[in-house]
């Protein structure tokens, strides 16, 4: 009975710090930003898995396709529609958060406009993997813009 106790409290003891973890880290990705331009272009993304770019020279397990050039004026209430924050908005440049709902996780959302399209990056601030999310996130966003955006993108 003794051994059951001590295996009970110390699975409790183990799970109660992981969730203190990943408390610890959705706070301390709360105190990031985006990275922002570099060299004209978005950030590279990270060697971990938890980002996507449209960006040249991205690697093919992580390049989703840029938006169309029309998509452009929907994105910021798209993004919002999405429950994210658009927190630095330019002519050519926004930035934008999405928390997680369970530990408040950060990912940034960046997209540049060219004459060719919007860029896009998608990545987590803390972390190595996301499951998917922001992959996911980048798809969700395409299929919320209007029409228009869609046409640009198929007669490009």
């Amino acid at each position: 009975m003794n051994i059951i106790r001590t295996g009970a409290v110390t699975l409790i003891g183990l799970a109660a710090l992981g969730v203190g973890g990943f408390a610890v880290l959705g706070q301390y990705s709360k105190r990031g930003s985006t990275p922002g331009l570099v060299q004209g272009a978005l950030a590279p993304c990270p060697d971990s898995p938890n980002c996507v770019s449209s960006e040249a020279g991205t690697a093919p397990s992580k390049r989703v396709e840029p938006f169309a050039p029309g998509a452009w004026d929907a994105l910021p209430g798209a993004i919002a529609a999405m429950g994210g924050t658009v927190t630095r908005q330019e002519a050519d440049y926004i930035a934008a958060e999405f928390a997680s709902d369970t530990f408040g996780f950060v990912d940034d959302l960046e997209l540049r406009r060219s004459e060719d399209g919007v860029h896009v990056r998608s990545a987590s601030r803390v972390g190595h993997s996301d499951g998917g999310v922001n992959a996911a996130r980048v798809a969700q966003l395409r299929e919320r813009l209007p029409d228009r955006a869609q046409a640009d993108a198929s007669s490009a």
